[in-house]
């Protein structure tokens, strides 16, 4: 399930976006000011974030690119002027909308950003340094080389590659890639990193997997 986040101070327009996504079966957290979204951002995995411009603590202009290197953001404000609009877009923005706005159409591109954030930008995948993945095989390519990979290692990757700042948990990983409840299935995620790391070695010098102790794992990005 999707899970949305939502930056409003209206605490009107707050509640109606969360009743529309809660109708249209996403998940959501709510965050009434420019810090607490961005709180909530560093402790949580969202897909995606609607977010307002005048925000008490933090305006969505601040916020914006904090934001941009996890999750698209559609931005929601009165300001309707070509310029702002152009401005946005360009600094990450994934989308604009103008106040006030129909919900259902809110809806509708929320659900177009994520199909398009799913895919990768190109509509051809995820890519980090020399690697891509190829959603429609299910592999990885390095070069012209085609790297058969499971379906769990395949959406492990995706995760990853999908939020390349964040650090995932063992659970985090585990319940994106697994249709199942987690366990503590250490030993599962790390035979599946394992062989994720051999199988890109075996094409490339780099690396792609970084273990953070104690925590989890994150891309490599550097």
């Amino acid at each position: 399930m999707k899970k949305i986040l939502i930056i409003e101070d209206n605490t009107d327009i707050n509640g109606l976006i969360a009743e529309a996504l809660k109708k249209y079966g996403y998940e959501y957290a709510q965050a009434f000011s420019g810090t607490e979204g961005l709180l909530l951002a560093s402790s949580e995995r969202f897909d995606l974030a609607v977010m307002d411009l005048m925000l008490p603590g933090m305006s969505g202009e601040e916020l914006l690119p904090k934001l941009r290197r996890d999750m698209p953001v559609i931005i929601l404000s009165a300001k309707d002027s070509l310029d702002s609009k152009l401005s946005l877009l360009n600094g990450g923005a994934e989308d604009y909308m103008t106040k006030p706005f129909e919900i259902d159409e809110l809806i509708a591109r929320i659900g177009v950003r994520l199909r398009k954030s799913s895919r990768g930008e190109d509509g051809k995948g995820l890519a980090v340094k020399d690697l891509a993945l190829d959603p429609e095989s299910f592999s990885a390519e390095i070069g012209e080389n085609k790297i058969p990979l499971t379906k769990q290692e395949f959406k492990i990757m995706e995760l990853l590659m999908s939020h390349p700042k964040k650090v995932f948990s063992k659970q985090d990983i585990y319940d994106y890639a697994w249709d199942d409840y987690y366990i503590g299935e250490d030993k599962t995620i790390n035979m599946h990193i394992s062989n994720i790391r051999k199988k890109l070695k075996a094409f490339s010098d780099e690396e792609y997997i970084e273990t953070v102790w104690g925590i989890g794992f994150k891309l490599k990005t550097d």
